[in-house]
C-alpha cells in the first residue's frame, strides 16, 4: 500500500536506463529535463547495463569507460537542476538487472523508452524495454519514440510537461483495480486536470451485454469516489485494447494507465494480451502497473 499522508502526491525517485543511444541522447536533452521541470519528480538514479556478452578480458577497462561516460550523463542533468542522486553501472541481462536495482533502490517509476515499429536499429534498447515491462516489480513508464526519416533522428510522442494531465486509466474491475488507483493517487493524483476511467466488457453473452454495462459503471462511479480529482467515467463493449487505444485518442488523453498480471522469466508473457497489445499498438505513454508479485 502506498502511504504518504497529506504530502502532495508525487513522484520519489526515478530509475532511467541509459545506453547512449541516439534514443538516449534524446530523452536526456528533450524529455527528462522537462518531465522534472513540471515538479512532478524528485531524484533521477542513472544505471547502465554492461551487457553479459562483454569480452571478459577487456571488462574492467570497459567497466571503467562506462562509468566516465554515465558521470557525464550525470552531471549534465545537475547543471539542469535535475537531483541525480546515484549513477549505477552492473554487468549482466540488462532487463534482469534494471528491475533488481529498481527494487534495491525502492524507485517509484522506471522510465523506459519504448520502440515503435519504425525504429528498427536505430534504437538498441527498445527490446530491453519490453522485457523490463514484463519482469519489473516497479511501475513501469514507457514513452514511444519513432524514426523520423526526414530529418534522419528521433521523435517521442508526448508532452513531457503533460504527461499526467489527463489520464485514461483502464480498470478490469477485478482485485487489480484498487492497486491501480492507490498509485495513482500516490504519484501524480495532484498533477490531473481530469481523469477517465474506462472499463471494456469484453465477457458475458450477446443477451447479458447491457447488464454488464450498467454492472461496471456502477463500480467506476464506487472508484471514482476515491478521487479528489474530476473523473470521467466511460464503459465500452469490444476488444479491450482496441477500444481502451480509441478511447484514449477520442478523450485527448496524455497516457494511458493500465495493469499488468504477476512476475515472470522472460521468456514466459504473463503480462496479459490487453495490456501487451496496448503497448504494441498506442503511440502515447503507457504507465503499466504490476498488481501481483
Amino acid at each position: 500500500m502506498y502511504l504518504r499522508g497529506e504530502v502532495m502526491c508525487m513522484i520519489q525517485r526515478i530509475l532511467f536506463p541509459v545506453d547512449f543511444s541516439m534514443v538516449s541522447e534524446h530523452a536526456i536533452g528533450n524529455c527528462i529535463p522537462k518531465f522534472f521541470s513540471s515538479g512532478v519528480a524528485e531524484e533521477l538514479v542513472l544505471i547502465h547495463i554492461i551487457d553479459t556478452t562483454a569480452l571478459p578480458n577487456v571488462m574492467d577497462e570497459y567497466r571503467k569507460e562506462v562509468r566516465n561516460k554515465l558521470e557525464k550523463v550525470a552531471e549534465e542533468f545537475r547543471d539542469m537542476g535535475i537531483n541525480v542522486t546515484k549513477t549505477i553501472v552492473r554487468v549482466g541481462t540488462p532487463a534482469i538487472e534494471i528491475s533488481k536495482v529498481a527494487d534495491e533502490e525502492n524507485v517509484d517509476i522506471i522510465f523506459m523508452p519504448s520502440k515503435g515499429e519504425n525504429v528498427l536499429r536505430h534504437m538498441i534498447i527498445g527490446t530491453t524495454a519490453s522485457n523490463v515491462a514484463r519482469i519489473a516489480r516497479k511501475p513501469v513508464l514507457l514513452v514511444k519514440y519513432e524514426w523520423d526519416k526526414a530529418k534522419k533522428s528521433v521523435k517521442c510522442f508526448w508532452d513531457a510537461r503533460r504527461v499526467f494531465e489527463r489520464p485514461l486509466i483502464a480498470l478490469g474491475l477485478g482485485t487489480c483495480s484498487g492497486h491501480i488507483i492507490d498509485v495513482v493517487k500516490v504519484l501524480f493524483e495532484d498533477y490531473i486536470k481530469t481523469a477517465t476511467l474506462f472499463h471494456v466488457v469484453d465477457y458475458g453473452k450477446h443477451d447479458e451485454i447491457e447488464s454488464n454495462v450498467k454492472k461496471a459503471m456502477e463500480q467506476l462511479e464506487c472508484l471514482a469516489k476515491q478521487f479528489k480529482c474530476d473523473c470521467d467515467i466511460e464503459v465500452s463493449a469490444g476488444v479491450a485494447s482496441d477500444e481502451i487505444i480509441q478511447e484514449a485518442v477520442v478523450r485527448g488523453s496524455t497516457i494511458i494507465v493500465i495493469g499488468k498480471k504477476g512476475r515472470s522469466k522472460i521468456k514466459e508473457l504473463l503480462m496479459g494480451s490487453t495490456a501487451e497489445s496496448v503497448i504494441r499498438k498506442s503511440v502515447l505513454p503507457i504507465l503499466l502497473v504490476p498488481c501481483t508479485y
